[in-house]
């Protein structure tokens, strides 16, 4: 690490040839597998970002946006799910971008979102970059990433942060940013915050400049190793005269700087010290924003990106007609009978079957699944493989697209408003099923509303 040449602040290209482009990566946070748990019963059975919202899966669609800045040549996947488990998405996208490599980086444990580029940072400044993107992966937004890079430029910044503005009773669940009016310059940064301070909050999407970000997480890293820490002893009757604390070489997670590789992240550790001494801006964009934590929160997602397609006349989007209100996607494999009626915001995947007079709405159809005639499914997720018996009933509860929350409150019990169906569930003839949650492989032959079905 020591001996990597880092370059000039605020992106400015090396060497002397001034009209030279910086040098740009991009990072995908894609998390592991203890993370994601509110995203069961999806999860159990696929790793959140490749589940699939408007036809392709989550990591996709952070993937498409960094494609579309041409300076971007090198793109890293960073979480700690096993290795196997992005194999084909890399391949696929090695084949659709041959121009642009993909790695999938695995940390040896969950490091947090800045230790993580902490810890592979050799990898990202190999070819010394000036600046590298950081994207979640369980964000859903338009990434306006062009105009990050636009502001990155223009204002001399060091990092350059996307923010959105929501309503101020959401405000403290996230990430608050307060910023100058006129330069939009972040003067202060708080993790949700216990009091409110503002409603423009964290995209979870950043621009960092290399010589900026790595010296802030480490003087984090070097902060936390100099905190006094409480050491629990024995008891002094079981104390042992050969008892010694651990020696430095003993300790297994230290790294070539000999600081200690605990959970840093960048929204706790690294941003509130950004906004105190560095040159970070906020981009402030007017358009949709959310994130995917929850499995309901995936039909929101899948309406908004769904919206995104039909606005720019996607050719994957099914043809308005009669009995089908845009935007619908419809996967080229699935079997649709021309009398069901689907939309808007419905996406059909691959191999499903919808049986005829079925009517699908602002819901999700996962792999394999079937609806049979008659059937009715509004705001929910039929999980792969599952079955909907005729004229059975399978709905959640409408939520605003924009709203932040996917849960609602049913005699006085805080349920989710989408319905989701796991892997292989069948729904018998007839049955209604509201507002629940059911676990894969369960049979339901009797209506059931407001519950978790285990």
């Amino acid at each position: 690490m020591s001996n990597l040449q880092v370059p000039v602040r605020g992106g400015r290209p090396n060497g002397n040839n001034s009209n030279t482009t910086p040098t740009t990566k991009a990072v995908i946070l894609v998390g592991g597998p203890s993370r994601g748990t509110r995203f069961r019963p999806l999860s159990l059975d696929l790793p959140k970002p490749l589940f699939e919202v408007a036809g392709h899966s989550i990591i996709s669609h952070c993937f498409a946006a960094v494609t579309k800045l041409p300076e971007i040549r090198e793109v890293f996947l960073v979480g700690y799910y096993d290795e196997s488990v992005f194999r084909d998405f890399i391949k696929d996208s090695h084949r659709t971008y041959p121009n642009i490599t993909i790695k999938y980086l695995r940390e040896y444990q969950a490091l947090g979102t800045a230790g993580g580029l902490y810890h592979f940072r050799d990898a990202i400044l190999k070819n010394r970059p000036d600046r590298f993107f950081v994207l979640n992966a369980d964000v859903c937004c338009s990434f306006p990433l062009a105009q990050m890079q636009q502001m990155f430029t223009e204002k001399d910044a060091e990092a350059v942060i996307l923010g959105t503005r929501v309503p101020n009773d959401a405000a403290s669940n996230f990430g608050c940013i307060v910023s100058d009016a006129h330069s939009k310059r972040v003067l202060h940064y708080v993790e949700k915050p216990e009091s409110h301070i503002s409603n423009l909050i964290n995209c979870g999407v950043y621009l960092f400049s290399t010589d900026a970000i790595f010296p802030s997480i480490k003087s984090a890293i070097k902060r936390r190793a100099d905190r006094p820490r409480l050491v629990s002893y024995p008891s002094s009757d079981a104390l042992d005269s050969t008892y010694l604390p651990p020696s430095r070489s003993d300790r297994p997670d230290e790294d070539d700087d000999g600081q200690t590789n605990e959970v840093i992240r960048l929204e706790q550790d690294i941003l509130s010290d950004l906004a105190d001494s560095r040159q970070f801006y906020v981009l402030e964009t007017k358009d949709f924003w959310r994130q995917i934590k929850t499995a309901g929160s995936a039909v929101p997602a899948n309406a908004l990106y769904l919206m995104k397609a039909f606005q720019q006349q996607s050719s994957e989007l099914a043809a308005p007609s009669a009995k089908i209100l845009p935007p619908v996607f419809i996967h080229p494999t699935a079997q649709v009978d021309p009398s069901a009626k689907l939309g808007p915001n419905v996406s059909i995947g691959p191999r499903a079957i919808v049986g005829p007079g079925v009517r699908i709405k602002e819901s999700i159809v996962l792999e394999d699944a079937e609806i049979k005639h008659d059937a009715c499914v509004l705001y929910s997720i039929i999980g792969w493989s599952s079955r909907v018996g005729a004229w059975a009933r399978v709905e959640g509860t409408p939520t605003p697209v924009r709203e932040h929350s996917t849960s609602v409150v049913k005699n006085g019990v805080k349920v989710q408003s989408i319905t989701i169906l796991g892997k292989e569930c069948v729904v018998a003839d007839e049955v209604r099923v509201q507002n629940c949650v059911c676990l894969p492989y369960k049979e339901l032959k009797r209506d059931v509303a407001n519950e978790v079905i285990m």
